[in-house]
């Protein structure tokens, strides 16, 4: 962040204010003056990028500052705001700094002082931005970002970058198996204020009952047959400052699950043969994909565990309800196996496209990775088809008389005619790619289409063909 590359609002009704403000930074910094909140707020809407720093005025005609720091911080929580108050008037500048004000300069300013703040501010603002960086790079190296453009994966998204910014707050992610629930607890712990600290794993499905409580408190020597002389640390010691995921946490016992519950109301636990209390400060995110509300009532899981593990709970759709990012997974896992195991294909058939649409994926995102992996391993051309990905063509593909039996049962039983003619439409597009190659604007031209028209149509079908599951 170059301090040219700064920009700063003044906000300030005084015009000896913001061209004595505008004069002490311009040769740094890009200064921009309002004389009140309401053009401030346009220019605020209307640009690409927030600033990088506000200088706001309480006492403002119109909407006065306190009023458009509420505004500014609803829009940009982030945005650094440091209030320009007079000296009686202190009070309020407390009351904005709990409303998320930076600082506060009083009236008659100083200069020397005010860019002495301002500087402080932006170095912050550096700190924030350089944090950002190693959280984006952290999880870079760890696995590519959650792929996907569907309504659905980026409502989870907006969720999981909302409460990760949280150190404390306890989430449960749910979600059929493959759905990439690991991903996202990943995700919360290098995108939260706690990335620096480990991320520490526990499958609660790989321990036998009677030691998923040593692995998660530990233990005091002599502790049972077989403890390790001089006792050992427990996975949530070992999560402290960090991250701990209890992945399959519906499969804990009843006994490891109370003295959960206990840990995550006070902090604290004993490890098994232990009288010392230890404290632990760690964020817990578990995962399941199994009913833990059916658990309950079988009570096999606790009530009041299942609430305390989920003040927020974060529901992964599966592949299926994700028909959008199929094939932008596909193609991910393409590159990647295709580099893995030296093969140059270039893409997917127009068949196989169409088949791994209309595929069930019960397995979800894991088993699209797995066929994809075969294709790869298995394709012999520059193109995978059906045959190397081991599914089916789609039954419309081969077929010219698709619907002609359903014509002739016209009156014998009802017809859905608006389904019928949904896939007439689909098998001649998927006709006039695979005749084409794939070009879209060749196959539109064969069905004497506009070639946006015929996108518009493909990506229609394609995702009411989903909806319709």
């Amino acid at each position: 962040m170059n301090p040219g590359e700064i920009q700063i609002f003044v906000i300030d009704d005084e015009p000896t204010i913001t061209d004595g403000i505008a004069l002490a930074l311009v040769d740094c910094f890009e200064v921009l003056a309002f004389a009140t909140a309401e053009a401030a707020l346009d220019r605020l809407v209307a640009s690409e990028r927030p600033p990088d720093l506000v200088l706001l005025d309480v006492g403002l005609p119109g909407m006065n500052g306190i009023e458009a720091l509420k505004i500014i911080k609803q829009k940009h929580p982030d945005l650094l705001v440091i209030i320009i108050t007079a000296y009686e008037d202190v009070s309020t500048a407390v009351t904005a700094m709990k409303l998320g004000a930076y600082d506060y300069v009083v009236k008659p300013l100083q200069m020397e002082s005010l860019i002495i703040t301002i500087n402080n501010a932006l170095d912050s603002l550096r700190l924030r931005r350089n944090l950002q960086l190693i959280q984006e790079q952290c999880l870079q190296e760890r696995h590519p970002y959650f792929i996907g453009e569907s309504n659905a994966i980026i409502e989870v998204m907006e969720l999981v970058n909302q409460v990760a910014k949280s150190p404390d707050t306890t989430i449960l992610i749910l979600g059929e198996t493959g759905t990439g629930k690991e991903l996202i607890a990943d995700t919360i712990h290098y995108k939260g204020p706690n990335f620096k600290g480990p991320f520490v794993k526990v499958n609660c499905a790989s321990f036998a009952a009677n030691l998923i409580e040593s692995e998660l408190f530990g233990y005091e020597s002599g502790a049972f047959t077989g403890a390790e002389k001089g006792g050992k640390k427990g996975l949530i010691e070992q999560a402290e400052g960090g991250t701990l995921f209890l992945d399959e946490v519906g499969d804990l016992s009843l006994e490891a699950q109370a003295k959960l519950l206990r840990f995550l109301e006070e902090g604290e636990f004993y490890r098994l043969g232990g009288t010392k209390l230890i404290k632990v400060q760690t964020r817990v995110v578990s995962a399941t994909n199994k009913d833990l509300e059916g658990l309950i009532a079988e009570e096999r899981f606790r009530k009041d565990l299942f609430y305390r593990l989920g003040v927020v709970n974060v529901r992964l759709p599966s592949l299926n309800e994700r028909q959008d990012d199929i094939l932008a997974f596909a193609r991910y896992f393409l590159a990647r196996y295709c580099e893995k195991f030296d093969k140059p294909i270039q893409d997917i058939s127009v068949e196989a496209q169409q088949a791994l649409l209309e595929y069930h994926w019960r397995g979800n995102i894991r088993e699209l990775k797995n066929v994809i992996q075969r294709g790869v391993l298995i394709a012999t051309g520059p193109e995978i088809t059906c045959r190397d990905l081991g599914l089916s063509l789609p039954a419309f593909a081969d077929s010219d008389n698709v619907g002609i039996s359903e014509l002739e049962t016209v009156g014998e039983q009802v017809i859905d005619l608006t389904h019928l003619l949904r896939r007439i439409e689909m098998m001649y597009m998927a006709k006039a790619l695979k005749k084409s190659g794939g070009n879209e604007s060749a196959a539109a031209r064969l069905l004497n289409m506009n070639h946006h028209t015929f996108r518009y149509r493909w990506k229609k079908l394609q995702n009411s063909k989903a909806g319709g599951r």
